[in-house]
């Protein structure tokens, strides 16, 4: 069942929210709303809901129209066979495990109970069928909250931030647990999240929303490998900036030169470079000189900061291995050129 969401336009009073976003999820498709807050994810998750009524677009699920502004309809919630999880979970105390998940579900037959039960063993919970949430850890509630969005068995499922209470390694787990869960069950899923490392490791496509806008669409390998703007690129983590001048189609700087393909010669630009894509040069000779200011361990790699001359701010690089230069050493660093990004003007400033 695919989910379509077209020229969605939102304000809230004077403040426009969403302007013009299409979003499109095939069926069996995992696909995620990403970026800063306030850029309008949840609310195009609650339109897309219907807890929300759109000033503008349509939404369609599996080729049925459930909102048209313009026409002025509106399909509430229950009308449109979706899931709903939210960060909070919003597990009902006075009820056990079981009724929690069965909560919303109208056919208790047999197998439908015996269904039931089987996700929740599933996910490791039959044993707490009779508890009460109170007595069930973070994780556990994450599980059972997802359970029951799912047991009306959708046509599509909306989470908004559905991991985001929990801590890093039980996310991970957690998470992994809940998208093998859906890929079993080939749900059509759109997540909400802020967290690019999430958004990367779940999404079958990716939704880049700032300030109310699409602003890129893709895989995430293909975001992460080609971002059209310096915020998106900063959106997956720090970036080491340093500026350049463009010169026979390359943009000259300390650490090199790098292709700028259809800048003007003469141009300023600024390239952005991901920590991991700085690289300890391993013949003398190769890479620009730099001095080490620190070095820490992080378990499989060694974070360094590096002065290098010309370059105003130092530089972080992410290598590989437990051995590395102390502070005060020097040592020679290169790039690649993959990990390598070339904007136009000042990218420290977007």
């Amino acid at each position: 069942m695919n989910l379509s969401l077209e020229g969605i336009r939102h304000a809230y009073g004077d403040k426009r929210v969403l302007d013009d976003v299409s979003v499109t999820v095939r069926p069996g498709e995992v696909a995620c709303l990403l970026g800063p807050s306030g850029c309008g994810k949840t609310t195009l998750l609650r339109i897309a809901a219907g807890l929300e009524v759109a000033a503008g677009g349509r939404v369609v699920i599996g080729g049925r129209l459930v909102a048209d502004a313009a026409a002025g309809l509106h399909l509430p919630p229950e009308a449109r066979r979706v899931g709903l999880m939210f960060q909070d979970y919003a597990l009902f105390p006075h009820l056990t495990i079981f009724d929690n998940v069965a909560f919303g579900v109208t056919d208790r037959s047999p197998a439908t109970r015996a269904r039931l039960h089987e996700a929740l063993d599933r996910m490791g919970l039959e044993g707490y069928a009779r508890s009460y949430p109170h007595v069930l850890s973070g994780g556990q509630q994450q599980r059972c909250a997802l359970i029951r969005a799912l047991a009306p068995e959708p046509d599509i499922l909306l989470l908004d931030e559905p991991f985001s209470n929990l801590d890093v390694t039980l996310r991970a787990d957690v998470r992994d647990q809940a998208l093998a869960l859906l890929k079993e069950r080939r749900v059509t899923t759109l997540v909400v999240t802020h967290d690019p490392q999430e958004a990367m490791a779940i999404a079958d496509k990716l939704w880049i929303l700032y300030e109310g806008r699409v602003v890129q669409s893709g895989t995430p390998e293909e975001i992460y490998a080609h971002p059209r703007h310096a915020s998106i690129a900063r959106l997956f983590g720090p970036m080491n900036a340093v500026g350049g001048v463009v010169r026979d189609g390359a943009v000259v700087t300390p650490l090199g030169a790098f292709a700028a393909a259809g800048l003007d010669e003469g141009a300023s630009a600024e390239v952005l470079i991901r920590p991991e894509g700085m690289r300890l040069a391993a013949v003398e000779g190769e890479g620009a000189h730099a001095e080490v200011i620190a070095a820490h361990l992080l378990g499989c790699v060694t974070r360094l900061r590096l002065a290098v001359a010309g370059v105003v701010e130092p530089l972080d690089a992410l290598v590989p291995g437990v051995t590395h230069p102390r502070p005060g050493e020097s040592v020679r660093v290169g790039v690649d050129p993959d990990l390598a990004f070339v904007f136009v003007g000042d990218a420290r400033a977007a």
